[in-house]
């Protein structure tokens, strides 16, 4: 069941803006973020959702994409690097893991439920902040635009490597 899932999504960049997303879904797809693993379960993120039109909007301009702004629905997910584990012999910040992590599962209980989204990390995340009125410490780190897939979306035929181009055994 997982790796049906897990094939099932995609990519979404054709939302329906006129279907809002209904909060028990948002609820559950939010739930399923909170139970991710993390570095010493010390999860150093924090999610806005982003459902209000004016602040959607204000969104757009850190993208700018036509799609992107007929998403009902976006998740800010955000690292607070002072929070988070950094492995002791050479410092490496884990929150971006972390917040990788949480948003996997997000994604997925979101196609799950029948959502589609799209990881977006191109984006102004100076601007991002401004707009969501972050502290200094606290770094947007993907927007996830969520909903549902409009009329006529096609779905993408996804190109993975077979498991003998990833996998090495030793």
């Amino acid at each position: 069941m997982f790796k049906q899932i897990a094939e099932q999504r995609y990519s979404l960049r054709h939302f329906d803006a006129n279907r809002p997303v209904e909060h028990e879904k948002i609820d559950y797809v939010l739930q399923c973020a909170c139970v991710a693993p993390s570095a010493v379960n010390l999860q150093p993120y924090h999610f806005f959702v982003v459902t209000n039109t004016q602040t959607l909007t204000a969104l757009n301009g850190c993208y700018q994409r036509e799609w992107f702004a007929d998403a009902p629905v976006c998740v800010v997910a955000c690292a607070d690097h002072t929070r988070s584990w950094h492995r002791p012999n050479d410092g490496k910040d884990h929150a971006d893991i972390d917040v990788a992590i949480a948003v996997d599962h997000l994604t997925l209980a979101a196609a799950e439920v029948g959502l589609g989204t799209c990881w977006v990390c191109n984006f102004d995340a100076k601007r991002c902040a401004a707009i969501l009125h972050l502290p200094a410490d606290v770094e947007p780190v993907v927007l996830v635009p969520m909903g549902y897939a409009a009329a006529g979306n096609v779905v993408p035929t996804k190109k993975r490597k077979s498991p003998a181009e990833l996998f090495t055994f030793v």
